[in-house]
């Protein structure tokens, strides 16, 4: 039942998919494999069809939804473009993608432009406070167009929390800058074959940007000896104040939600990956108990 799980992941989010949308999510070798899983759906009144949407249950509501939600894409996706074209030219900086809603073709006016910044080694928190100090002076702290919540560096692309959720974020990943990063992060993060087959190629158009001479000269200055602990000392001040901020939060959520090693930085205070998985799990038993149909739960 490939294409019945990627139908129930994307229906936690009310957003119906196509059928070669569907299809992208399997590990089906050809689109008729899961055409004829779509029609034994639909058969069984499981799917409903509308228009060139496949929806769960009843909610047909959520195709007019999407629908309002495609036509702010292309004005979020020319925004999105410029904002990675301006954080790529920022010190250490690798790489820079969208992640998030917009990345699966869905923007509205309560979404926020996710952006996902690899970086070089030992430098991750160094990059973190000047992008998150421009964000606070220049944007007022404002997130909606430039929320950056999640880096790694070139030292650890691999993603060690290996579920659908990640794999479905990975998946849906829209490389911006840096095409040779994002090429080792895909090869260090193949295991995502496991749940949707192989990824379709990187663009051609992703560029590896070049840096100004005030970032170069920056990181030759943060590379002198004298600065080597000055990451160091980002990672620590950012971890206190997020232990303060956040003590109610179990330390297990804590250390996968706020992850905060020398090469990885994730600021998801709402933990929306143990959310999501949850909820999926909360629909698999509700499918097995009205169709008699098991699926083997997620873990997050």
């Amino acid at each position: 039942m490939e294409a019945l799980k990627t139908i129930l992941y994307f229906s936690i989010f009310r957003h119906p998919l196509k059928m070669e949308e569907i299809h992208k999510y399997t590990t089906h070798a050809d689109i008729s494999e899961t055409l004829k899983e779509i029609d034994y759906l639909i058969e069984e009144k499981i799917l409903s069809k509308v228009d060139e949407f496949y929806v769960y249950g009843s909610d047909l509501d959520s195709v007019t939804k999407r629908l309002k939600g495609n036509l702010g894409v292309k004005k979020a996706m020319t925004i999105a473009k410029k904002k990675a074209h301006f954080i790529a030219k920022f010190p250490f900086v690798k790489a820079v993608g969208i992640s998030g809603s917009l990345s699966k073709g869905y923007f509205d006016e309560d979404s926020d432009i996710d952006f996902f910044v690899i970086t070089e080694p030992d430098r991750l928190w160094i990059t973190r406070t000047f992008l998150m100090l421009y964000k606070k002076i220049f944007l007022l702290n404002s997130r909606k167009y430039f929320c950056i919540n999640y880096f790694i560096s070139t030292q650890n692309l691999e993603i060690e929390e290996k579920n659908r959720f990640t794999a479905t974020e990975i998946k849906t990943l829209i490389p911006l800058q840096g095409k040779s990063a994002f090429e080792a992060f895909y090869k260090s993060n193949n295991w995502i074959d496991n749940y949707f087959g192989e990824r379709d190629p990187l663009q051609k158009d992703v560029p590896d940007s070049t840096k100004p001479i005030v970032s170069k000269g920056i990181e030759t200055i943060l590379r002198l000896k004298p600065c080597s602990s000055l990451d160091s000392f980002f990672r620590k001040i950012t971890v206190l104040k997020w232990k303060t901020k956040f003590k109610d939060m179990p330390r297990e959520d804590f250390q996968i939600a706020l992850k905060s090693t020398r090469n990885i930085s994730k600021h998801h205070p709402s933990y929306f990956q143990k959310k999501v998985i949850l909820a999926l799990n909360e629909k698999y038993r509700e499918f097995h108990k009205q169709y008699n149909i098991e699926l083997p739960e997620e873990h997050a």
